[in-house]
């Protein structure tokens, strides 16, 4: 069974990643970001509800853990996803939380 678990440092990665994406505010970003496709900082924070500074934080976050990309034109910051697996990821979290306990055999 050992064998069959993800090494440590595999593990603490899937933890970045979750607790990043336990966020209600970095959720919402995630959100217009895919409904949006690449969006400045100034619209993403309009689009949330997010002050200027609060969505740059959290864009970084995203950033430095590679969950979002960052294009740069003049002094305009420009956020997209990564890649199709943060959709992924989201998608399937959605449908996941979509069930109900007769689903997932708690009766």
């Amino acid at each position: 069974m050992r064998n069959a678990l993800p090494a440590q440092d595999v593990v603490e990665d899937l933890a970045q990643i979750f607790g990043l994406l336990a966020d209600p505010g970095r959720l919402r970003l995630i959100s217009a970001l895919l409904e949006g496709g690449e969006m400045c900082v100034c619209d993403l924070a309009a689009a949330t509800g997010h002050s200027m500074s609060a969505a740059s934080h959290a864009l970084r976050l995203l950033r430095v853990h590679n969950v979002v990309k960052v294009r740069r034109s003049g002094r305009q910051a420009y956020y997209r996803l990564a890649d199709s697996h943060v959709r992924m990821l989201f998608d399937l979290a959605i449908t996941h939380i979509g069930h109900d306990g007769r689903d997932r055999g708690d009766e």
